[in-house]
């Protein structure tokens, strides 16, 4: 196995994939808030998400993929409802409080709190292993998204500001929790997390009085979706399982950028100072993170869990008969210390001195 770039791949790029899909449907979703009240608006995203991801699960068997991910398991399920019930149902709701009460300006700064948030919380509750150069990069990730969301007006923590605050700490907790499922199958949670959220979303839009869309705006809404919100969250939850969540949150801060980046080249926007400032900002922060080298030796613990993968060094058992590779079952692992570059992965969540 070469550890050398198995540190960096694929984790990396399935975080920064996530965060394209996510940045790109900002822009199509401010178009689309033109013909949708913003709380359907969600819901129609969420329950695109999941219809989306439910014929991708579902349909696998029908066209002869096999299912190699791990199912969720019971000791799965009360994590499983608190990452919908924190990210899927509460925080749209703080989110849309938030966005009813404050200013537009005020409400993009803070939701930068959400990236800030889950690298706190992954660092001080889980202890996951975060160095000066990830906070460094980290730092310079979330200042260059703080810039490009700045409009130059006056920022006021109001009552609104509060409930955006505390939508972002949903989202933080969220993206923590989901961690522990980032072995299962990322398809059946993600399309388990859109179902509930965009059902509960849209029940309360309409109980609110919000009024039924165009067919085709409807159509349009999930679509993005189920490409920036349910592909989005696979690609999120399995670069967690590589990464770890606080170098997979700094990742999906580029979002903002990424967003403004195609509203500039697909919707004719201007490029700004900010645009610019952010660009070397967040361009030193990612440089930062893809330099990265962890390495020291390190002890696995005995450990005994269900999950895809291949035979390698954190992988060296037998099987009765052939298989195929990637594969999913319940396997052991044996003690094992060796040296060489990681991330707090799924073999990799050790303490430091």
């Amino acid at each position: 196995m070469d550890h050398h770039h198995a540190h960096l791949f694929p984790g990396v790029p399935l975080a920064l994939g996530s965060a394209v899909l996510f940045g790109a449907s900002a822009p199509l979703s401010k178009w689309l808030l033109g013909s949708v009240d913003p709380w359907l608006l969600a819901g129609i995203l969420y329950l695109g998400a999941g219809i989306g991801l439910a014929l991708v699960h579902w349909g696998r068997p029908l066209i002869g993929l096999e299912r190699v991910e791990a199912p969720l398991s019971r000791s799965d399920l009360p994590w499983l409802a608190a990452v919908v019930t924190f990210g899927g149902v509460m925080a749209p709701l703080f989110l849309m409080l938030g966005l009813s009460l404050t200013t537009a300006s005020s409400a993009s700064l803070l939701l930068n709190l959400e990236g800030l948030a889950t690298m706190l919380i992954a660092w001080l509750v889980f202890r996951e292993n975060v160095d000066r150069r990830l906070l460094i990069g980290a730092l310079a990730i979330l200042l260059g998204a703080v810039v490009l969301s700045f409009d130059g007006g006056g920022f006021e923590l109001d009552p609104g500001g509060l409930w955006i605050a505390a939508a972002c700490l949903c989202w933080g907790i969220d993206n923590n929790l989901t961690r522990k499922l980032s072995s299962a199958d990322p398809v059946q949670i993600a399309m388990i997390k859109g179902l509930t959220a965009g059902c509960t979303n849209i029940i309360l839009a309409f109980t609110l009085g919000a009024a039924i869309p165009d067919v085709t705006i409807t159509a349009i809404g999930a679509i993005v979706g189920f490409l920036g919100i349910g592909v989005s969250l696979v690609m999120f939850m399995l670069g967690l399982r590589h990464l770890g969540t606080a170098r997979t949150g700094a990742y999906f801060s580029l979002a903002p950028f990424i967003g403004a980046l195609i509203a500039v080249i697909g919707f004719g926007e201007p490029v700004t100072l900010s645009l610019a400032v952010a660009a070397l900002l967040m361009g030193f922060g990612l440089w930062l993170h893809l330099s990265e080298r962890h390495e020291h030796d390190h002890l696995h613990e005995p450990l005994e869990h269900d999950h895809l993968h291949t035979h390698d060094d954190h992988h060296n058992h037998d099987h009765d008969g052939s298989v195929t590779e990637p594969h999913a079952h319940w396997h052991r692992h044996a003690p094992l210390r060796h040296k060489h570059p990681h991330y707090p992965d799924l073999h990799h969540r050790h303490g430091h001195g």
